[in-house]
């Protein structure tokens, strides 16, 4: 290919990503419009306050941390189902090293701990060719029961842990608060607070714009900053590295990769191993900065949701943290009370009509169909009922995750190589 045709192929790529981007932004305001209407209509205020807000930004990092090290490994041609059993792992070993040693070595311990359960993965897949779902499989349940046993051996009677918790992790990770936009301390002085500000004024989505940005500026946990700080790192080291590029190319041609000099099993290696501690890092932040205590079935199926969230995110950073925020959304709305989760009926079945009338313009008319008897069962649900059964309730975020999957529209693409057995000297 010429240096033109180069040229004119990188200004398409940046041009392509300028429209996601500019997409991106306006589906979020579109989004966050449609709320303050159903907040208006419903009067349920904690749909759009900077308390939903804030803890939906807690409740997305795990699962986005987990979508993160998912990339890492499917984009090396590893497909990693062991992710819920490398944060299970995350979660142990976080709660052991901060109850005896502080929290931010309970950070490290974590990441350690679910770096440990990549290496084992990647010893199954990489060396010995065993297939990759059954290897993910053995983790999950490696991890859950061999958690359970140090536990039993690492807390002794006592101590406040048993088989199935660890003692109280003492210590935080510490927070912070954007000063005058937040209300954070600036060297001993309370500064204004200009988004709790216009949050109280009760204006129309102004209000609610203020809301979203309060919660994200104000009480953020240290971890949660580096949790954010991980997207764009994660899309700068493999798009705009050479050691990203070798990465890739592992997981869409591995043989050609090979006969480039491309070291592809100890690039794979590097892409599970990593993939295992950000989902580490996530177990750990389950800990550390939501409960303070590791407990059995803390994790609740985040590693498999971070998959989701890949799938959404067609294997990309962004889209990873646009997946993991529409289930943390959803699980705050969970936490608060039922008459939120009932908003969200009329919040799903406007947003569905929408989908209905992006479909008609498209002559797509099956997609209008199945929408529209989503949609009316959405309407029939909200103005016929008053409250949402418990068990509908904590199945929330899932119930969202499974709906944005099924109605997301753009075109998927997976690594070519992924998850397919690869032998070195298959070049030859």
């Amino acid at each position: 290919m010429s240096t033109i045709g180069l040229s004119d192929a990188a200004t398409e790529a940046a041009a392509t990503r300028r429209r996601r981007i500019v997409r991106s932004l306006w589906l979020g305001v579109a989004a966050l419009l449609l709320l303050s209407v159903v907040e208006s209509l419903t009067g349920i205020t904690e749909l759009t306050s900077s308390g939903t807000f804030g803890a939906a930004l807690r409740l997305t990092i795990p699962i986005m941390l987990a979508g993160l090290g998912a990339i890492y490994s499917e984009r090396a041609g590893i497909v990693n189902i062991g992710l819920e059993g490398m944060m299970i792992m995350g979660t142990w070993f976080g709660a052991w090293a901060g109850w005896a040693f502080g929290p931010w070595w309970g950070v490290v311990a974590g990441i350690v701990g679910g770096a440990i359960g990549g290496l084992i993965h990647a010893i199954g897949t990489v060396s010995f060719g065993i297939d990759h779902i059954v290897s993910g499989v053995a983790i999950n349940l490696l991890a859950a029961g061999g958690m359970r046993f140090l536990s039993v051996v690492a807390f002794p009677p006592g101590s406040g842990g048993g088989a199935t918790q660890s003692p109280r992790v003492d210590g935080s990770i510490g927070t912070f608060s954007l000063p005058f936009i937040a209300g954070g301390d600036l060297f001993g002085w309370q500064s204004p607070d200009l988004f709790g500000w216009l949050e109280t004024k009760g204006w129309f989505l102004v209000s609610d714009l203020g809301a979203f940005l309060k919660g994200l500026t104000g009480n953020i946990s240290w971890l949660t900053l580096l949790g954010l700080a991980l997207v764009p790192l994660t899309y700068y080291v493999l798009w705009r590295t050479p050691w990203g590029l070798r990465l890739r190319s592992c997981g869409e041609a591995p043989v050609a990769a090979e006969s480039l000099g491309v070291p592809v099993y100890r690039m794979k290696y590097y892409g599970v191993v990593i993939s295992g501690a950000l989902a580490g890092l996530g177990g750990a932040f389950l800990v550390l900065v939501q409960a303070s205590i590791y407990r059995e079935g803390q994790t609740a199926g985040r590693g498999f949701i971070g998959l989701a969230t890949l799938i959404f995110g067609n294997w990309r950073p962004s889209g990873v943290l646009a997946g993991g925020a529409l289930f943390g959304f959803a699980d705050a709305l969970r936490l608060r009370q039922g008459e939120a989760v009932h908003a969200l009926l009329l919040f799903v079945g406007i947003g569905l009509v929408a989908f209905m009338v992006r479909a008609v313009l498209r002559r797509s008319w099956r997609t209008v169909a199945a929408l529209g008897v989503v949609a009316a069962a959405s309407f029939i649900w909200y103005f016929n009922t008053t409250t949402i059964p418990n068990e509908f309730i904590s199945f929330t975020p899932h119930l969202t995750t499974l709906l944005v999957l099924s109605l997301a529209t753009q075109r998927l693409r997976m690594p070519a190589a992924d998850g397919m057995r690869y032998r070195k000297g298959e070049a030859t």
